[in-house]
C-alpha cells in the first residue's frame, strides 16, 4: 500500500469539485483513501466545504473521520449538522467513540442527540459512559465486548459469540462471567475449538486475568497495559461486574496526550494548549513561568550586585557568569527529564539516597571532566592567572553536582507528593540552579581569592 501524502494538488481538486457539485467524481476521488487520511484532508478545506464532504460520504466513513478530527475542528463541523444528523454519524461508532464526541457537545444538545439514535441499546451505553470521569478507566472503556458464561457448554457459547461478535469491530479476547455478570476469567480459543460442545466454559477457562476497575486512572490503565503487553483489558465496577473493555488504541492517544503534556509543563507551559488556540489562552499558559524565570535573574542580579568589590579587584570573574548559569542549568534540565521519564514509565526503583548517591557520583566525574577542559581552555585561550583558573573550575565542579542533585531530587520529592513531576523540569530546574550557580560561584571566588 502506498502511503498517502496530502498535496495542493489534491487540495485544489477537491476544492474544485465541490464548487461544481460535481457528487459523483468527488464520491469516486475520496472513496478510496483512509478515513484517517480524509480527516487530514478536511483539515486543510474551510468549515463549508468540510461540511459538505461530512455530508456527502455515508455515516459508516464519515464516522470514523470525525473521530481523527482536532477538536476544534469536529466542534465546528458538528455545529453545522442537525442533532439526527450527529446521532447517524454517532451510531456507527463505538460507544466510547461516540460518548467522547457527544461530551463535547453543548449540554442542551447533547439530550436532544442522544433522543435521536435509534439503537435505544446503544444509547443507553453512551449515556452510562458519560457518568464517568474522562480521564479514568470508566471514561476510556466501551461497551462492545464479547463474553459468555459459566454455565454455558461450548455450543451455546460459540452461538452466543456470534451474536455479540457483529457489534465488536474486533475481537480480543473472550471473558467469562457468572449468572450475576461478575468477572471470572478468559477463555482460550484453542481450548474452545478442541474441546467437546458438551463441555461446560467452567471447566476449560483460565480464571487468571488482568482488569482494571471503572475509576482507575487512565495513566494506571496504560501503565498496566504497558507492562504485561495487552491489546486490551476488560473493565469491571465497584463489585466486580464486568461492565466494558479498553483496546489498545485508546491507551496510545492517552500516553501520547500525557507526553504532550509534559513536553510543555517541561517547556514552562502550564496548561494544554494548542498553537492555534487565543492570544489570551496561551498567554495565560506561559506568564507563570516566564514571571518565575524573571524572579530568577532578579534574584542573580541581586547576588552578582553584592559581590561588586570582587569585580574591582578581578574583572576576570564577570567574563565566567554566563558559563555557570548555562551549566547549572543544562544539568539540572538532564538529570530531571531522565528521573521525570523514568517515574513516568515507572521505571525509578529503590530509595531515593541510592539515586542522588548515583547522580552525585555521575556529576562529580562530569564536572572533573568539564573542569580539566575548562582550564586548558582558560590557559591557552584567555591566559587566565591560575590561581582564577582554579577558582573557576572548582566552582564549575560544585556546580555540576549541585545542579544533578537538585535536578534529581525535586522531580521524586513532587512524585512523592502527588504532585506532577513535570513540573520540575524546564524553567523551573534552570532558573533554582541558576540563581544557586551564581551563588556558590562567587562565594567560593570569595573564600579563594578572598576579596
Amino acid at each position: 500500500m502506498t502511503p498517502f501524502k496530502l498535496s495542493d494538488e489534491l487540495i485544489e481538486e477537491i476544492e474544485v469539485l465541490i464548487e461544481e457539485k460535481s457528487d459523483s467524481k468527488l464520491l469516486k476521488l475520496l472513496e478510496e483513501f483512509h478515513y484517517a487520511d480524509l480527516a487530514e484532508i478536511i483539515h486543510e478545506l474551510n468549515l463549508d466545504e468540510a461540511t459538505y464532504i461530512i455530508k456527502l460520504l455515508d455515516s459508516e466513513k464519515t464516522s470514523d473521520v470525525l473521530t481523527e478530527l482536532d477538536e476544534d475542528v469536529r466542534e465546528r463541523i458538528l455545529e453545522t449538522l442537525s442533532a439526527k444528523e450527529i446521532a447517524e454519524e454517532l451510531l456507527e461508532l463505538d460507544t466510547d467513540d461516540a460518548a467522547d464526541i457527544i461530551a463535547e457537545l453543548p449540554d442542551d444538545r447533547k439530550s436532544e442527540v442522544i433522543a435521536y439514535i435509534e439503537d435505544r441499546e446503544h444509547a443507553k451505553d453512551i449515556v452510562d459512559l458519560l457518568r464517568y470521569d474522562e480521564n479514568s478507566a470508566g471514561g476510556l472503556m466501551a461497551k462492545e465486548l464479547v463474553k459468555v458464561n459459566e454455565n454455558w457448554n461450548v455450543l451455546t457459547c460459540v452461538k452466543q459469540m456470534r451474536l455479540q461478535a457483529e457489534n465488536v469491530t474486533r475481537v480480543h479476547s473472550i471473558y467469562v462471567v457468572d449468572d450475576e455478570e461478575h468477572l471470572k476469567g478468559r477463555l482460550s480459543l484453542k481450548d474452545l475449538l478442541t474441546t467437546s460442545t458438551r463441555t461446560h466454559i467452567k471447566d476449560i477457562y483460565i480464571p487468571k486475568v488482568d482488569y482494571v476497575t471503572v475509576n482507575d486512572k487512565a495513566e494506571d490503565v496504560a501503565h498496566i497495559m504497558q507492562k504485561y503487553d495487552l491489546e486490551a483489558i476488560p473493565v469491571i465496577d465497584e463489585i466486580g461486574r464486568l461492565v466494558g473493555r479498553i483496546t489498545i488504541d485508546d491507551i496510545v492517544d492517552v500516553i501520547r496526550e500525557e507526553a504532550d503534556k509534559d513536553y510543555q509543563m517541561a517547556a514552562g507551559i502550564s496548561q494544554d494548549v494548542e498553537a492555534d488556540d487565543s492570544v489570551w489562552k496561551l498567554t495565560r499558559a506561559r506568564l507563570p513561568w516566564l514571571f518565575i524565570g524573571m524572579m530568577g535573574g532578579i534574584g542573580a542580579a541581586s547576588i552578582i550586585n553584592g559581590f561588586q568589590g570582587a569585580f574591582q579587584k578581578f574583572p576576570i570573574l564577570l567574563a565566567f557568569i554566563p558559563l555557570m548559569q548555562a551549566t547549572a542549568g543544562n544539568v539540572g534540565v538532564q538529570s530531571s527529564a531522565i528521573v521525570v521519564q523514568g517515574l513516568a514509565n515507572n521505571t525509578v526503583k529503590g530509595q531515593i539516597w541510592g539515586r542522588l548517591g548515583k547522580e552525585l557520583l555521575l556529576g562529580l566525574v562530569n564536572g572533573f571532566a568539564l573542569a580539566f577542559i575548562f582550564l586548558l581552555i582558560s590557559h591557552f585561550a584567555f591566559h587566565t592567572a591560575y590561581l582564577v583558573s582554579a577558582t573557576v573550575g572548582i566552582a564549575l565542579i560544585t556546580v555540576i553536582v549541585n545542579a544533578a542533585v537538585i535536578g534529581t531530587f525535586m522531580p521524586i520529592f513532587l512524585s512523592k507528593k502527588g504532585i506532577d513531576p513535570a513540573v520540575a523540569t524546564g524553567p523551573f530546574i534552570t532558573t533554582s540552579n541558576d540563581v544557586l550557580g551564581i551563588l556558590i560561584y562567587f562565594s567560593i571566588a570569595k573564600i579563594i581569592l578572598g576579596f
